[in-house]
C-alpha cells in the first residue's frame, strides 16, 4: 500500500482549483438554439457554471462565432455576463483569437472548464489550444453538444485521448468545493439543484 500524500504535496492531476480555473463558454448564440441536439442542456449549463464562477471567483471567457450571421450569446446569459469581460466575436473556430489569449495572460490561470457549441468544431478546437499552452481542460459533456450526436460522440472521444478531463458540471462544481464546509456550499449546491432540462444529454 502506498503511503498517503502529505500536505505539501503537489496537487494531483484533474482536481479543480478555483484559484487556477476560468469558465469558458463557447458560442453558445440564438442562432443555434433550433438546430443543436440538446441545445436547452449548453444553455442550462453555461449558466450554471457562470453564476458559480462569478460566487467562486473564477474569470469566464465568452465567445460568439461570426454574431453579425449567428447572432449574440442567447438571452439567458446575459445576467451572469462580466460587463468588464464581454464576449469575444471571432471568425477562428478556436476560442484562442489573439483578444482572448491577451486575456490569458493576464488571469494567471491553468485550468479550464469547457462548454459550449460545437462539440466536434470550435468546443474541440479551443481544447486542443488550450492543451497544447499547458492548461489542463475539463469538458463538461453535460454542456457541449453539435447538429448530430455522432458528431458530439466522435469529438468526446478524440478530446479524451488527446488528454482532455470529461466531467459533468456537477463533478466540476463538487470538486471545486472539496468540502461542505466550503464557505460558499450553500450557494453553489442550491445551484446543482436547480431543474435540468429532459431528457438528458448522452454522456458519450
Amino acid at each position: 500500500m502506498s503511503a498517503p500524500r502529505g500536505a505539501d504535496a503537489p496537487p494531483l492531476p484533474g482536481r479543480l482549483d478555483p484559484a487556477r480555473t476560468a469558465v469558458f463558454v463557447c458560442d453558445v448564440q440564438e442562432r443555434f438554439r433550433t438546430v443543436i441536439h440538446g441545445f436547452d442542456h449548453c444553455v442550462h449549463v453555461s449558466s450554471m457554471m457562470l453564476r458559480a464562477g462569478k460566487i467562486l471567483g473564477m474569470p469566464a471567457v465568452v465567445t460568439e462565432q461570426y454574431p453579425e450571421r449567428l447572432g449574440a450569446t442567447v438571452d439567458e446569459l446575459a445576467p451572469n455576463l462580466d460587463p468588464r469581460a464581454p464576449p469575444v466575436a471571432k471568425k477562428l473556430f478556436s476560442m484562442i483569437t489573439p483578444e482572448v489569449d491577451e486575456r490569458l495572460g493576464g488571469m494567471n490561470r491553468d485550468q479550464a472548464v469547457l462548454m459550449g457549441l460545437e462539440s466536434h468544431v470550435c468546443v474541440f478546437q479551443t481544447a486542443m489550444d488550450l492543451m497544447a499552452r499547458g492548461w489542463e481542460v475539463h469538458v463538461l459533456v453535460d454542456g457541449v453538444s453539435s447538429q448530430r450526436p455522432t458528431d458530439r460522440a466522435v469529438a468526446l472521444r478524440r478530446l479524451e485521448a488527446s488528454g482532455a478531463m470529461l466531467s459533468t458540471s456537477e463533478m466540476a462544481l463538487f470538486d471545486l468545493l472539496k468540502t461542505a464546509e466550503a464557505e460558499n456550499f450553500k450557494a453553489v449546491s442550491a445551484i446543482v439543484r436547480e431543474k435540468r432540462p429532459e431528457p438528458p444529454l448522452p454522456s458519450l
